[in-house]
């Protein structure tokens, strides 16, 4: 029997947006969903697009850290 699949949350929307993005700009792929086709599911991409790609990731990540670390105005103002 096969397990529910879980609603996507906003984060895991976005993540998937962003990580098709990059997928597409560095490795040419247009989408990261699973299409049961050989030929639409398996790439070959140089090491050179990989790299880019890993690096644009780990980029996003450490941008989105930040974002996440920045201290609310709000929570300031009240302190």
């Amino acid at each position: 029997m096969r397990k529910p699949a879980n609603k996507p949350t906003a984060a895991s929307r976005r993540l998937l947006k962003q990580l098709t993005q990059i997928a597409e700009r560095h490795l040419r792929i247009e989408t990261l969903e699973t299409r049961h086709w050989d030929r639409l599911d398996f790439h070959e991409v140089g090491v050179w697009s990989l790299r880019d790609a890993l690096e644009a990731a780990f980029q996003a990540g450490v941008e989105q850290g930040r974002k996440e670390s920045k201290p609310n105005p709000s929570e300031k103002a009240g302190a």
